[in-house]
Order: structure tokens, then C-alpha cells, then sequence
């Protein structure tokens, strides 16, 4: 059931039922910003592969420590975001078990079978299906499961594999602008939202489509030197057996979402209820261990979360809420979503996306649902301008460079100049369009 149309729920804005009392001086300023800056370093470089929670963790318990935020302020940052640390579990790992039952390597065949040997096939073919997995798996399983499985397409085709592997770290963020539980922005938008699941995906639907289509307008035009079409590179194998459980637990986890919400439950129990079922499985099928099932959850990253939440929250306290208060535009017109979604995508690039939600979500929940969204948005469009936009683009970056893949920062920085703007300016224009003809 729909809430009330402005009604946002309490938790999305812990700053209205608490007042700071972190002591909201230059030096608690100065330290708050350091720890976020630590935090964000760190888990950009992770040296030798280490957890990035082995920063964030200790940052957060200097903070409450020092006084950059208040113990009371960090409890409540914690309980708002436990619900959604806990569907990211879920998620990752039922994402990791649709691999072990072979969902990915069937959809890499499906793929080299609909190039039939022409890469610009197979760059619609990966859009399509990077725009589904990202929707419905979350950013995650599209950036660690399904680059490699274009890697291993482009190789077996004979084609260059650039188009096709940026276009996987692209739809990790723009394609996730469908549904709540398409990436953790997400999820951390919907609860201030005021929308029910399917009022959400239907809202966004016009924006995902539009977002979508003209980050592939500016694909074929950036790489057209490199999408000419490969002589003898049809795939004519065999098809692998399409992993129909899989199939059918992931959709009836969707369905599970949509009645969750309609009822009022979090969706997390959903997602974990389509993780065990797969879990099991496996479990019993020996395709996977306990540990295995256990590290696929990503334990250390859900810790990062957690901890830079309540870094973010002692930022807040201690001015940038205040700033940000005075530039953020009011109100739900064309002009006003697009001051929000710029804001938004300019901030995402600064601090990543994961911090500027945290922080812009509360600041535009009066102004209503439109302007959520329109952060939304800007966060997850946003970040395809610079590899510290958003966390799946670092984990993007990772994957491939560990196949040797060149990935430039010069080149990806002048396609997000290309494709941000292209794609942030009519996705905010359908959202205003949707608002007028679905209302909230």
C-alpha cells in the first residue's frame, strides 16, 4: 500500500527526531571530513586487496569517540541502515549462487548466439542484458558475474572487447534506476520515498528506459572504430541448459518483493528468503560450501557500510547539511529536479555515491517524492564520470585489470563526459513527465 503522498518515513530522517550534539566546531568539522576522506581512499586503493572496512570501522568508532557525532545520532544511522545491509546480503548472495548454478555462463552463450558475429550485436546484446541483471540482480552481479562472462563472449567472438566491458561498469549504475533493490542507493532512496515497490518501478520505468538509450546512442558513436563487423566469428555451438531453478527463484523473489511491500515488510526478508532456497540447494548439491556461502555476503563490505554511514552522519552533523541546505533547489518542477539531480551527480563524483545519497536524501525529502528521485538520479548516473563515483566502478576497475584489460583514465573520464549529460538531462525530464501523468 502506497503511504500518504509527503508522507516519508521517520527513519530516512534521523536528524528530525535528534539534535546533534557533537560539538559542531572547526576541529570536529576538519576531523569529520578527514575520516570520511580516509574511508573513501582507502577503499579506492585497497592495498593488497584488503577489506575496505579496515578504515571505515575504526574512523567511525573515532568519530563517536571524539565527538564528531553523537552515540545517539550513530545507533540511529546503524538501525536505519540494518535492513538494507541486510537485503545487500541477500542479494549478493543469491547473485553468486545463479552463477554456480550456471545462469551467467548461460547468458554469455546467449549472447555470442545473438551477435552471430557482429560486434554491434553484441553490444545491444550486452546492453539488454547487463540493463536486466543490473535491475534484478543489483549492480553487484552485474559488475563481479557478468564482466567476466563478456570478457570470455568477446574473446570466443574474436571482437574487441572495450565497447562491450565499459558498457558493463556504465548500466552497473545506470541501469540500476529501475527498482528499490536494484543497488543500495537505492533502497536508502525508497524509504524516504513515500512509494510503495511497484509506485517506485513505475516511475522510474520511463527514466531507466530513456537513461538507458541514450548511454547506447553515445556507445555506438564513441566506439565506432571499434565495433566493425568480424568475419567467421558466428557461434554455432551448443546452447547450455538453462538453469530453470535459478530462473524461478529469482522471479518469485521479485514477486516476493512486491508483496513485502504492499504489507509492509522490509524487503531484505524477501531476498533472503530466495538466498535460502538456493542456498539450500547448493548446500545439498555440494556446488558450494558453508564458508563459500558466507563470503559470498561479503561480510567485510556490509561492514564498510555500516561504518561509513555513521562517518557520513558526523559530516552531516557538522555543517554539510547546513551547506548543502542552502544550494539544494525546492520545490518538484522540471527546473528544480534538474538543479537536484545536477547537485547530486556533481556530489556522487566528489565524496562517491553511497555518501551523497546518505547525505542529500533527507535534505530533499520535504521538498517531496519528485525530488528523491531526481537524487536518485543524479547518484546513479552521475558516478560513469570518475572511477571514485560509486563503488561498483572501483570494483569494475578491479575486474579488469586483473585480465590485463587497459582501462584509461583519460578515456573513461571523456565518455562520462559524453554520456552523463546525454543521459542525466532527459532521464530527470521523463521523471518530471512520469510525476505529472502516474502522481505520487
Amino acid at each position: 500500500m502506497d503511504r500518504h503522498p509527503g508522507q516519508f518515513d521517520g527513519r530516512a530522517r534521523p536528524s528530525s527526531r535528534l539534535r546533534s550534539t557533537a560539538l559542531n566546531t572547526p576541529l570536529t568539522e576538519a576531523l569529520s571530513v578527514c575520516l570520511l576522506a580516509a574511508s573513501l581512499v582507502w577503499a579506492v586503493m585497497r592495498p593488497a586487496g584488503r577489506s575496505e572496512a579496515l578504515i571505515a570501522v575504526p574512523a567511525a568508532a573515532v568519530a563517536i569517540a571524539l565527538g564528531a557525532v553523537s552515540p545517539q545520532h550513530a545507533l540511529a544511522e546503524a538501525e536505519r541502515l540494518g535492513p538494507v545491509v541486510g537485503f545487500l546480503a541477500a542479494v549478493l548472495v543469491l547473485a553468486h549462487l545463479c552463477d554456480v548454478e550456471g545462469l551467467f555462463t548461460a547468458c554469455g552463450a546467449w549472447m555470442a548466439r545473438r551477435a552471430a558475429g557482429r560486434p554491434r550485436r553484441l553490444l545491444v546484446a550486452v546492453f539488454v542484458l547487463a540493463s536486466a541483471v543490473t535491475a534484478v540482480l543489483s549492480l553487484d552481479a552485474t559488475v563481479v558475474l557478468l564482466t567476466p562472462v563478456v570478457f570470455a563472449t568477446a574473446a570466443r567472438m574474436g571482437v574487441r572487447s572495450r565497447p562491450h566491458v565499459y558498457a558493463c561498469a556504465h548500466l552497473s549504475n545506470t541501469a540500476s534506476l529501475l527498482l528499490p533493490v536494484s543497488n543500495l542507493t537505492n533502497l536508502l532512496a525508497f524509504e524516504a520515498s513515500g512509494l510503495s515497490f511497484t509506485r517506485f518501478a513505475a516511475l522510474m520505468a520511463l527514466p531507466w528506459v530513456v537513461a538507458i538509450g541514450a548511454e547506447y546512442l553515445v556507445f555506438r558513436r564513441f566506439f565506432a572504430d571499434d565495433l566493425p563487423a568480424v568475419e567467421g566469428a558466428d557461434d554455432d555451438g551448443p546452447a547450455p541448459e538453462l538453469p530453470l531453478f535459478a530462473l524461478v527463484t529469482v522471479a518469485c523473489t521479485l514477486a516476493g518483493f512486491v508483496v513485502a511491500s504492499a504489507v509492509g515488510i522490509e524487503p531484505a526478508w524477501a531476498a533472503f528468503a530466495g538466498a535460502l532456497v538456493m542456498a539450500v540447494r547448493a548446500l545439498a548439491r555440494r556446488r558450494v560450501t558453508p564458508v563459500a556461502v558466507v563470503r559470498a555476503a561479503a561480510p567485510g563490505f556490509l561492514a564498510f557500510v555500516l561504518a561509513l554511514g555513521i562517518v557520513v552522519r558526523a559530516v552531516v552533523d557538522n555543517g554539510l547539511a547546513d551547506a548543502l541546505r542552502h544550494v539544494l533547489p525546492g520545490g518538484s518542477g522540471l527546473l528544480a529536479l534538474l538543479g537536484v539531480a545536477a547537485l547530486a551527480a556533481v556530489l556522487a563524483n566528489l565524496i562517491n555515491n553511497l555518501p551523497a545519497v546518505l547525505v542529500l536524501v533527507p535534505l530533499a525529502a520535504p521538498a517531496g517524492t519528485g525530488a528523491v528521485l531526481a537524487v536518485l538520479l543524479g547518484v546513479n548516473i552521475g558516478p560513469n564520470l570518475t572511477y571514485a563515483g560509486s563503488l561498483a566502478t572501483l570494483l569494475w576497475r578491479r575486474v579488469v585489470q586483473e585480465r590485463e584489460e587497459r582501462v584509461g583514465v583519460g578515456e573513461f573520464t571523456r565518455l562520462g563526459l559524453l554520456t552523463v549529460p546525454a543521459a542525466l538531462i532527459p532521464a530527470v525530464a521523463a521523471l518530471w513527465a512520469s510525476l505529472q501523468v502516474i502522481g505520487v
